[in-house]
């Protein structure tokens, strides 16, 4: 079953970085991984972030999680307020 990825954030530096680092995060590196049908990036009005991302299965979303000391995804999350991120993940149903 595929699986949807909801990390929400604020951010920990400006936005220009934050763009900046999340176009290389979605081309070189999320895009890359095995399994990574979608990844959108949206801002709420209150200035928190959200990425969500559609893997094909678990373990598709779990490998990704592996690859958390790749260069480009460590310059992805220092422009993130470490404090500030949530994670869950939902197995889409049937249908």
């Amino acid at each position: 079953m595929a699986v949807i990825e909801i990390a929400t954030f604020t951010l920990a530096k400006d936005e220009e970085s934050f763009l900046a680092a999340d176009d290389v995060m979605q081309t070189d590196f999320a895009y890359q991984q095995p399994g990574c049908v979608r990844r959108t990036t949206a801002r709420g009005d209150d200035g928190e972030w959200v990425v969500l991302t559609m893997w094909a299965d678990d373990a598709a979303a779990a490998a990704a999680e592996a690859a958390e000391g790749d260069a480009v995804a460590v310059a992805f999350w220092a422009t993130v307020a470490p404090d500030s991120v949530t994670r869950r993940r939902f197995t889409m149903l049937p249908g």
